[in-house]
């Protein structure tokens, strides 16, 4: 890591603001832990979560291309901590970085738009970075292995990336196949990454409005492979996939016909942890499935 602080342009999304409000608690923690510094854009708005699209391209692409001018006006690139969030903002701005090469006239459409509502151009002169990648890559493994106060010794943790981190752009710097980065960061913070089948695979949730059946089917499936494997949770960069696997897994519960109780966590709540934040800061009390075995297991 450099010895100039990190800082970047904070997307927080809108289920860290609401149902998953532990995942805001816990990013500022994490940040604050490390010496990042996050400035929210407090002004941008929804992503609209792949649905804008199904009505109109154009819509989603000028919707987020404010969005990722409003961390251009600060030149810093922009964060956020949903791969859902990551994965439709990111494939905008490489959709339309793609456009600036070929044929600049989709982005002048965009743009003319932006400025009827007043807003700033797009300029497609910075990043969009998820806090996963970002940790990796700019902060750095080795520092933050530096900064454990408490090693997650014994916990074994199931990572679930989340379709959209994984699939919706070709810039990621993983192999959407077999991706290592939660893994290595798991090994940093003295946890055991434990590898089953769904890691890569939908959580459901894009169902869950209108075949809810299959949609918890999907996330029983996933939870029972993990505990299969022998996880004593799931760690997940996204927190709609976080919604399906932790607040409706009583729901799903009752129809695979099977107990699980695995614990999920947010990225941030675990390496946070590590870092020897208050698990009281991090929010683990707002999970649906207890986190005491977690904690337990780490003798806080």
């Amino acid at each position: 890591m450099s010895s100039e602080t990190l800082k970047y342009a904070y997307f927080p999304g809108c289920v860290a603001q609401g149902a998953c409000r532990e995942l805001y608690q816990s990013t500022q923690a994490l940040a604050q832990a490390l010496g990042i510094e996050l400035v929210e854009l407090k002004t941008a708005a929804c992503c609209g979560s792949g649905t804008f699209k199904e009505d109109s391209q154009l819509l989603e692409d000028t919707v987020n291309a404010r969005n990722i001018a409003l961390a251009e006006e600060l030149n810093l690139p922009l964060l956020t901590h949903c791969s859902t969030c990551q994965g439709v903002i990111g494939h905008v701005d490489d959709r339309l970085k793609e456009y600036q090469k070929k044929d600049a006239t989709y982005v002048k459409q965009v743009n003319s738009l932006l400025e009827k509502e007043g807003c700033l151009p797009y300029r497609g002169s910075t990043e969009v970075k998820h806090l996963l990648y970002a940790l990796v890559a700019d902060y750095g493994l080795e520092s933050i292995q530096q900064r454990v106060t408490r090693a997650l010794s014994g916990l074994k943790c199931a990572a679930f990336y989340g379709c959209y981190l994984l699939r919706a752009q070709e810039s990621i710097p993983d192999d959407p196949y077999n991706p290592q980065a939660m893994e290595s960061m798991f090994r940093a913070v003295g946890a055991t990454p434990i590898y089953y089948r769904g890691r890569t695979q939908c959580c459901g949730w894009p169902l869950a409005s209108y075949a809810t059946t299959q949609s918890f089917k999907m996330a029983g499936m996933h939870i029972q492979d993990a505990l299969a494997s022998g996880a004593d949770c799931i760690v997940t960069p996204c927190p709609l996939c976080h919604l399906n696997l932790d607040s409706r897994q009583p729901e799903v519960e009752k129809v695979i016909g099977h107990n699980l109780g695995l614990p999920v966590l947010h990225l941030s709540q675990l390496i946070a942890l590590a870092l020897g934040v208050d698990p009281k800061q991090l929010g683990l009390n707002r999970h649906i499935i207890s986190t005491r075995p977690v904690l337990e297991k780490l003798g806080l």
